[in-house]
This record gives structure tokens, C-alpha cells and sequence, in this order.
């Protein structure tokens, strides 16, 4: 059965934590492979697809820094990570058979392509995937504000962040069983309530590129395409009213 889906061009950001599976470090290649289930289905389903990965399940630039290495050096090593996870989930995508292109925007032409605008779109035309890994290529910004851009570039009709939970909460649902989940928020609620979804940069150019964000559960399986085609547990982050 088909099912329409509300949004044609679609960003996933996921953090390196998802694919750690139950593990404590690296990279679960269970769980990698159903992720990759989830992005080939919503692509058969007529949507194009790009993404952001982070990679703190090998490396957390601020993690480095605050043990003394130097921000920017520990940055740059995060990004090197990311690109890892982006070459696994390019592995595990084509593995099921939907072709992906890897786009860093950190130039290493013998490992993947270099980011060029134009040339992800296109690929996305032509029903590939693409992967953007590396970050925005400068230290100081999150993965969290690479997906903004990348999704602002891309002109994705919305930015879908896939976390261990099923939406925005007041509150860390896993320690506080009281917690409160938002069927919607506007950018300044997120903003002003600092319920760090995603860090301010990148909710602030969501909020100027008027792209909406939902925030849902990626280890719930088929919730990727149910969340995107109106169902499913989720967060809206969109317009102020």
C-alpha cells in the first residue's frame, strides 16, 4: 500500500549515538543496517533523502576539548568521525540497494565526494541518497547546524531528527517518568525554554529558511516513513503562532 507522504525532499539527522545499537562505543552494524532499511523504504515511497551524521559514537569534539586538546584540533578529529559513519551507512544503504553518494565537506576525493551543491541535488533527483559527513567543514559548529544548512541548501521541505526518544520532552523522560512530551513547538519555545533539541544556531536557521522540524524516534522501526507521512509519535518545531 502506498502511503502519501506530506514532505517530497527530506533531511535525517542523526546523531553517532544511533548507531552504536546497544553498545557502548562504535558502530553497531545491526544497527546500521536497519537505519538503512529506514531510508531505503522512504525512499521507495517517493522521497528524496539526504543526510547528517554525527559521530560521537567514535569521537565528541567538545569532549576532547574539555579534556585539554585544543577545540579546533578536537573538532576536526569529530568531523573525521562522522565521515565513518557516513562510509558504513553508504555500505549498508547499497547493500539493500539504493544508491548513495557520500559528500564531505572536508575534500578527501579518495575516500568520497567533495560537497558540491548542485551535484547533491541532482543526485537526489535521480532517486540516490546522499550522506553529508564532515560537518559543515568548520570547527566551532555542531552537526545539529550542519543539518540546518545542509537542509537549507538542499531546499528540503522539512529537517527530521532521529533521537532515542519519541519527541520533545520537558524533561528527560528516561529519569523523570513525569515528563511532559510536546505535540508541537514553535522555534522560540525551543529557543527560549533552552530544551536543547538542537543547538540555537541550528534552530535559528531552520526558523530563518521557515523549514520545520520533526523530532521523532529512530529505533522504533517503520517510524521514519510514519512520521513522515503524518503518523507516528513526533515533535513539530515549525512557525511561531
Amino acid at each position: 500500500m502506498t502511503v502519501p507522504l506530506r514532505h517530497k525532499r527530506v533531511l535525517l539527522k542523526l546523531s553517532g549515538e544511533a548507531l552504536m545499537g546497544s553498545q557502548d562505543y562504535g558502530i553497531d552494524q545491526d544497527m546500521v543496517a536497519r537505519v538503512a532499511q529506514e531510508i531505503v523504504d522512504v525512499g521507495k515511497l517517493g522521497a528524496q533523502v539526504c543526510l547528517v551524521v554525527g559521530g560521537g559514537n567514535i569521537f565528541r569534539g567538545l569532549t576532547g576539548a574539555a579534556k585539554g586538546m585544543d577545540r579546533a584540533a578536537a573538532d576536526y578529529m569529530g568531523m573525521l568521525a562522522t565521515v565513518m559513519n557516513a562510509l558504513a551507512l553508504q555500505t549498508a544503504c547499497e547493500d539493500l540497494g539504493l544508491p548513495t553518494r557520500v559528500q564531505s565537506a572536508i575534500p578527501m576525493q579518495s575516500v568520497c565526494e567533495p560537497y558540491i551543491r548542485r551535484r547533491a541535488i541532482r543526485h537526489m533527483e535521480k532517486g540516490r541518497a546522499v550522506i553529508f559527513a564532515a560537518g559543515t567543514g568548520n570547527p566551532f559548529f555542531t552537526t545539529d547546524t550542519a543539518a540546518a544548512l545542509r537542509a537549507s541548501e538542499m531546499g528540503c521541505d522539512v529537517l527530521m531528527k532521529g533521537t532515542q526518544v519519541d519527541g520533545v520532552y520537558d524533561a528527560d523522560p528516561k529519569k523523570v517518568t513525569t515528563a511532559k512530551r510536546f505535540e508541537r513547538l514553535s522555534y522560540h519555545d525551543v529557543l527560549t525554554r533552552d530544551l536543547r533539541v538542537m543547538d540555537h544556531s541550528a534552530i535559528s536557521l531552520a526558523r530563518e529558511n521557515r523549514i520545520p522540524i520533526l523530532v521523532f524516534s529512530i529505533g522504533t522501526p517503520g517510524n521514519f516513513a510514519q512520521v513522515l507521512a503524518g503518523t507516528g509519535a513526533h515533535t513539530i518545531i515549525e512557525e511561531d503562532a
